[in-house]
Order: C-alpha cells, then structure tokens, then sequence
C-alpha cells in the first residue's frame, strides 16, 4: 500500500468515527465521470489525492474547517473567482471554506500540490496567497494528527496571526 492509500484509509477511518453520533450522512462518493467533467469545465486535471478523495470518501463535508467543499461548488467557486477583480491564479483550485472569506486552495499544476492560502482581507492581490501546507499529503496528515495551524488542538490552534511564507508564483499564473 502506497503513502496516499494509506492516507485515503486513514481520512475514511477519521470520516466514518467522526460520523459516528453527528447523524447527518456525508454526500456520496462521486463517479469517474463527474470528475471528468469538472476537469473538463475547469481545463486542468484535479491532483489524483483529491480526486481520490472526492471518488473514494465523499463529495466534501469531511476534513478541515468547515470540510472540503463539494466538486460542483468548487468548480463555480474557480469560475466566479476567475471572473472576479481577484486575478485568479490558473489551476488553483478553491477546496476548502475558511470563513471570513479565506480559502485553502490547492495548486493543481504542482507536482504535489500544495496548498495555498487565499486571505483576501490582506488588501492586494500580491498579498493575498501564502503557502499553507506542501503538499495536499501533508495538509490532511496535519489535519489527522492535529498539528495543523487550523486544528484547535494544535499549539498553533489560537495563534490565528500565522506567519506564511508568501506564494511567489503568483504574478506568473494570472
């Protein structure tokens, strides 16, 4: 079993004990088409980790924060952000819902695809994007273990002024 299977096993196992006395079933696993065709409206190809994810736990509502968001939400999510005055780096997908209008987004075009933080309340676009995490891997081995910046549990749970090293590539993907 390689790394990313045995992460897959591991997010089912948080997913199935944490819905275990919450009640509300999680959205379905998606099918191979419906991936498809949002990579087909979205011109790039999701990272095999989080199309793994969508086809292999559910369409969303499980992991950081609020949980990733379903696929079809997060198509319209690039789309309109894409359209907006933001400039909208290319193949930097919208995943996760933050709150105060932040987004943990992974950049589809790495070859780990790491995850950025969108925080537009820093005012200029240039601003806006940090490195969160090196790779997806890593975001969801931190939300696992509750090391991550986002996990109450975490040492860094109430330090919500985390420093993040700016996303440099920004300019040359707009």
């Amino acid at each position: 079993m390689n790394e990313n299977e045995q992460l897959l096993e591991q997010v089912a196992d948080r997913v199935r004990n944490s819905a275990r006395g919450h009640g509300e079933p999680l959205p379905a696993p998606l099918g191979s088409g419906e991936i498809a065709r949002a990579e087909g409206i979205l011109g790039f190809a999701l990272p095999s980790l989080l199309s793994a994810l969508y086809t292999r736990i559910g369409d969303g509502g499980f992991g950081p924060e609020c949980g990733l968001l379903p696929l079809r939400q997060t198509v319209r999510n690039y789309e309109a952000h894409r359209a907006s005055g933001w400039r909208w780096p290319e193949g930097v997908l919208p995943i996760a819902d933050f709150g105060c209008t932040m987004y943990a987004c992974v950049d589809c075009r790495s070859e780990t695809a790491q995850v950025l933080l969108f925080d537009p309340s820093l005012g200029e676009p240039d601003l806006a994007w940090s490195i969160d995490t090196p790779s997806l891997a890593g975001w969801l081995r931190g939300w696992l273990d509750g090391t991550a910046w986002f996990c109450e549990e975490s040492e860094l749970g109430e330090e919500r002024d985390l420093e993040l090293a700016p996303w440099a590539e920004f300019r040359s993907r707009i």
